[in-house]
């Protein structure tokens, strides 16, 4: 574990976690979600980097940065498979379930801030069981979205949290960026592969978790 600036030495007493790439391995069902909904509206399927560079923020807003005209349809065509291929594709990272487990043994707060629908979380946490989290913040929650710093202080305030004793969780610059907006600490989970190391060092998370167990070391 490796530590950016500003690290904070207490363990904090909430933890706050994205949840693709994160908590759940959905890379795969991500990009074999694009790779559907792009071939099948546009005729034409951009590149992986392409489309897995806007991972983290809403749907929608990635659909439009590919086809504004068509970003509707393109959201309802992905969803659709989506949500049909989640037992397929869907896959858990060893080391969650010990850290999660890990974490309420201790008494921390749990919770999920997540730029997915919360239709497409409940089903998430079907496939790959995760257990009790006492906030789950989805897209529909907030008018703002990450990297604007508005989910992770929904989540605050519903679990009526100062931002100096939890921290955000998350394998993208944009929740790196929504954490640290919200003024919480945060935490780069490096064991996500959407994006490069080199591209979450770049965020100056507080701390760098190379597998989920090290948060218990925190």
């Amino acid at each position: 574990m490796s530590a950016g600036t500003g690290d904070r030495a207490r363990s904090p007493e909430t933890w706050l976690f994205d949840f693709d790439g994160t908590l759940v391995d959905s890379v795969e069902l991500i990009l074999d979600s694009f790779r559907h909904a792009t071939g099948t509206v546009l005729g034409a399927v951009p590149a992986d980097e392409v489309l897995i560079a806007g991972v983290g923020t809403p749907l929608r807003e990635q659909m439009e940065s590919l086809d504004p005209a068509r970003a509707d349809e393109l959201v309802a065509v992905y969803r659709e498979h989506n949500l049909r291929r989640h037992a397929d594709l869907l896959r858990s990272y060893p080391g969650v379930d010990a850290m999660l487990a890990g974490l309420r043994r201790r008494g921390r707060v749990l919770g999920i801030v997540t730029s997915k629908m919360r239709d497409a979380v409940e089903l998430g946490m079907r496939h790959v069981p995760l257990g009790r989290f006492d906030v789950i913040v989805t897209v529909e929650d907030t008018v703002r979205h990450k990297p604007d710093p508005a989910p992770v202080l929904h989540g605050l305030a519903l679990l009526g949290a100062a931002a100096e004793s939890a921290v955000y969780v998350g394998d993208a610059p944009y929740d790196l960026r929504a954490g640290r907006g919200a003024g919480v600490a945060t935490a780069a989970a490096m064991w996500g592969t959407a994006f490069a190391p080199a591209v979450l060092r770049a965020e100056r998370p507080d701390r760098e978790l190379q597998h989920p167990e090290e948060a218990l070391r925190w």
